[in-house]
């Protein structure tokens, strides 16, 4: 390793990862709203001074990847100072969906040299939307919230007024999400700043560049193991809630030695509704489902991601223009991206790779918008469902996979919270695919009103299973009841008092012949 103590190395990047974990404990345990406290909707990474990623914490892979894609474009081009605060939710510069509020700081040496940067991101269910938990049935990203470009909210220290008007923050004062999220990048900052006094700047510099060396060595292997070829895999998502309906998802994988190019550009054009994406969501699920093939100890660094092309075609529900809805694009096609690069790594490596799990986050936005009154209240969760069984494991019951990697909220900070009662709440038995290895269980979770709410459903695999492989049988489709009967994945209902919602998420597919099952 050119000089440079492997075990040190093993240090320098559990030191930098930790720094990670510390800022989403603060967040968590600053934040108001249980989206964050409860569900852990939220990432804290660390980049380098060039935007490329140094660390993260095991939090939301949807957030991070589509951050490392994205982040030297974001600090490339800005006159840094100590104690900037820049937010940006915008999903066409860096973001991925509007309720997802990017913050970044930078990490300054003796006030004048540059270190880094220390980034967190986290999910507000009132982005600003005149629909509540502002994940709107879209087709244009101005009906989805407040567009935030790159905006400094503080400059050198200072609370810019224009931009907290901007945000909605009264009197100057940064408080609740926000707030949390600007002290998870103070204490990450202050340790950045600590780790770097203590090691010197020349070995923290090796120190990225050798952690960078490895992670590339590791996903080199990785991908060697690969049997070289093309490959192609086709799936299709539901609907689009705007009257498109089996939207094609299309990739073509080239092998060669230890480089993989991936490419989506067979995919569909983009669409009315809001299952479009920008590229960097695209790079999220890539960057995922690559990193699942590795060890553990493989540190999360740009270098993991040298060997890993990625192509679109601009203007495809994969790499979307502005104004296209991109609200579910970060949810729902996100998650069925990591079906679509399993599913042609089963072709190269098929004793490697599970089946589909459910293939959907199942959102659920509510709440009840008073403009007489001048209140609101604003609710959004995911719900989990069941994972792929595989070569060597079962799928798991009632789990968020893949992309997100939230919580179910707890039903007593619901109740708490707002005028509703979890009525029912259980798994959904039998509903993974039968094989060798079944697949995991969905779940059913009941939602009874206690006032007047709109809600909106965005959920996918309603229409199309989960599949299973070589021989293993496909998970139970998801369904939807309002008042026990039947409703589209994606909709928008108007709730009573009494009436309830109930959200059966689908099952994971099986792998291996149900003829042979343990």
């Amino acid at each position: 390793m050119n000089g440079i103590d492997p075990i040190e190395l093993n240090l320098f990047s559990s030191r930098v990862s930790a720094i990670c974990d510390e800022m989403g404990l603060v967040l968590k345990r600053a934040a108001f709203s249980p989206n964050i406290k409860d569900r852990l909707d939220y990432s804290c990474a660390i980049f380098d001074i060039n935007g490329e990623m140094l660390a993260q914490a095991d939090h939301m892979p949807v957030h991070l990847g589509s951050m490392a894609y994205a982040m030297h474009s974001i600090v490339g081009d800005k006159d840094w100072m100590q104690g900037d605060l820049l937010v940006l939710n915008d999903p066409f510069l860096g973001g991925t969906h509007l309720p997802d509020v990017t913050v970044i700081s930078p990490v300054f040496l003796d006030d004048s040299r540059l270190g880094g940067f220390v980034v967190n991101r986290a999910h507000h269910a009132n982005i600003g939307c005149n629909i509540p938990g502002s994940m709107p049935i879209s087709s244009r990203i101005e009906e989805e919230g407040l567009v935030i470009p790159p905006t400094f909210l503080f400059r050198a220290g200072v609370l810019q007024k224009d931009s907290a008007q901007l945000l909605g923050i009264a009197d100057n004062v940064l408080t609740g999400d926000f707030a949390a999220q600007a002290g998870a990048n103070k204490i990450g900052r202050i340790r950045l700043e600590q780790l770097i006094e203590k090691i010197g700047w020349t070995t923290y510099l090796e120190n990225i560049e050798q952690l960078n060396n490895f992670a590339e060595g590791i996903s080199s292997a990785a991908i060697s193991k690969l049997k070289p070829g093309t490959y192609k895999f086709i799936d299709f998502l539901d609907d689009d809630g705007c009257g498109t309906v089996n939207i094609k998802l299309a990739i073509t994988m080239e092998v060669i030695s230890d480089l993989v190019i991936l490419d989506f550009t067979d995919s569909s054009t983009m669409v009315k509704g809001n299952l479009n994406c920008p590229k960097a969501v695209v790079a999220a699920a890539s960057y995922y489902c690559f990193r699942c093939l590795m060890p553990s100890y493989t540190p999360a660094c740009h270098g993991l991601f040298r060997n890993i092309e990625i192509k679109t075609c601009e203007g495809s529900i994969l790499n979307a223009k502005r104004p296209a809805a991109v609200a579910a694009g970060n949810v729902e096609t996100s998650m069925r991206l990591v079906d679509l690069i399993f599913g042609v790594l089963a072709k190269a490596s098929p004793e490697m790779i599970p089946s589909a799990a459910q293939g959907t986050m199942n959102n659920i936005a509510m709440g009840l918008i008073d403009k007489d009154k001048g209140s609101r209240w604003d609710y959004y969760e995911t719900v989990a469902g069941g994972t792929g069984g595989g070569p060597t494991f079962k799928g798991l019951d009632g789990k968020h996979s893949h992309m997100t990697n939230t919580l179910n909220t707890p039903v007593e900070s619901v109740e708490m919270h707002y005028p509703l009662r979890i009525s029912r709440y259980e798994l959904r038995r039998q509903s993974g695919g039968r094989g060798r290895n079944r697949g995991g269980n969905g779940i059913i979770r009941e939602y009874e009103f206690l006032d007047d709410a709109h809600v909106t459903i965005l959920s996918e695999r309603r229409i199309t299973s989960p599949w299973g492989l070589l021989g293993g049988e496909p998970g139970d489709l998801g369904k939807n009841l309002f008042n026990d009967n039947p409703v589209p994945g994606k909709c928008s209902l108007n709730a009573s008092k009494g009436d309830k919602l109930t959200i059966l998420t689908p099952g994971g597919g099986g792998w291996g012949s149900p003829s042979r099952m343990s």
